[in-house]
């Protein structure tokens, strides 16, 4: 286990403080839940047809200092937004809406942000778990890192699922929480992603890649070769993750491409799965061979063939990546990763232009082995892997040549976190 760089004593004992002025409590009662955010260098937009991704945290995330309330109460601030947000345990909790209806709903963060923690006493409410008990709590993540693709949601979701099964003594493994905040994602809020996210923010150590079958939920993670007894530190010092911003920012819920992109996956299922005399097998691209997809793509109508060679051909990469992980290949698995870049845009068609150019300028800038985007590229930001030695001359690189493409959302930005350079980050955990 190497050292973590995130969160700081300071950034503990100020959430700590603030939470035992809240609470009227004593500082050493406070505990902190630590939930990072993830980034997914291959398996981009598999994980909902049971593909299999690749995944690891960075030295960025949520921050939530709670206390058991002594009561049924829920009472909680945010450093990013105005007001409190309080409800209690014995309410029941409704979904925002049906996944299954089609239709979408509009998240005002800035009034809204309390209703993921009622969204993680929904998933706790549906698993028959009994909570007696509240917390009063401080939730705060890092300045301009919302709604950028690196899974904030997923993130705030396990952060409220830890803090209440910690205060109601709840035992609860990571593979619970995972389907935990899936319910999360995908009735509370009815999104149709899978389980990537949370199982990144869950399972995930320092130093590894998360290789995750989404299909079985089997999961290893892939260390990289051995340098000597500290071999994990060494590697981490061989690269950095870069993040640059765009500056642009849509919620995911209310973009119609996302959930549009996920059915044509399954029609491209469905009509390989019948062609090949499979037709009473669930509509998921991992249900069909790859043998079977190569005889029968031609039949596919030209959307569900672009996101089926999607599908495939990421699959493939995500194989090669994690071979060139456990080899010590930076540079080999970069390429993987700008290839799926690629994909995504050509083939799973989204990103948008501000985007595309990031990418774009992130691929000409000195040490980077390889970028695409985090998300789906309708807003947030760009990962890529850069070379230690290079990285800040590459993050100077990016910064001032997005400004040039695009001044205005440039401008929107902090100059001080508009290029981040980060590290591999550990799994959630409450301090």
């Amino acid at each position: 286990m190497g050292e973590w760089s995130w969160p700081s004593e300071a950034q503990l004992n100020g959430i700590r403080q603030t939470v035992s002025e809240m609470a009227g409590r004593g500082i050493e009662d406070v505990r902190v839940v630590v939930s990072p955010y993830r980034i997914c260098p291959l398996g981009a937009h598999i994980d909902h047809q049971g593909g299999t991704v690749s995944a690891m945290t960075i030295n960025k995330g949520i921050l939530l200092g709670f206390v058991p309330s002594g009561d049924t109460q829920v009472i909680l601030r945010s450093g990013q937004f105005k007001g409190e947000a309080r409800f209690r345990v014995d309410e029941v909790q409704c979904p925002r809406k049906n996944a299954n209806d089609g239709s979408e709903i509009e998240i005002d963060e800035e009034s809204d942000w309390g209703s993921y923690a009622r969204g993680a006493l929904y998933a706790l409410q549906s698993g028959q778990n009994s909570l007696v008990q509240g917390i009063i709590g401080y939730i705060i993540g890092p300045e301009g890192m919302d709604s950028s693709g690196l899974s904030s949601s997923a993130a705030v979701g396990v952060a409220y699922l830890m803090a209440l099964e910690t205060a109601n003594n709840l035992a609860v493994s990571p593979e619970e929480n995972i389907e935990y905040d899936r319910l999360i994602e995908n009735e509370f809020w009815g999104l149709r992603n899978g389980i990537l996210d949370q199982s990144a923010i869950l399972l995930s150590s320092y130093g590894c890649l998360l290789c995750m079958n989404c299909k079985t939920k089997e999961h290893k993670l892939i260390h990289p070769p051995k340098l000597g007894e500290n071999h994990e530190t060494e590697w981490q010092k061989a690269y950095k993750i870069l993040l640059a911003f765009s500056g642009l920012k849509h919620n995911l819920t209310v973009n119609p491409g996302y959930n549009r992109r996920v059915a044509e996956c399954q029609e491209a299922a469905a009509v390989l799965l019948h062609a090949s005399g499979d037709g009473a097998a669930e509509p998921l691209l991992s249900n069909v061979e790859p043998e079977a997809y190569q005889t029968h793509k031609h039949i596919l109508e030209p959307n569900l063939a672009k996101r089926a060679e999607h599908y495939f051909s990421e699959n493939m990469r995500v194989s090669k990546g994690f071979e060139a992980w456990a080899s010590g290949r930076f540079e080999d698995f970069g390429t993987l990763i700008s290839e799926s870049g690629l994909s995504s845009i050509q083939n799973y068609e989204c990103g948008s232009e501000p985007l595309i150019q990031l990418r774009q300028i992130l691929l000409r800038a000195p040490g980077v082995f390889g970028a695409r985007f985090s998300g789906a590229g309708f807003r947030g930001c760009c990962v890529a892997l850069v070379d230690t030695d290079h990285a800040a001359e590459a993050a100077t690189f990016v910064s001032e040549e997005y400004n040039k493409v695009q001044p205005e959302l440039a401008s929107l930005l902090n100059p001080d976190t508009a290029v981040m350079i980060c590290e591999a980050g550990d799994c959630a955990r409450v301090i």
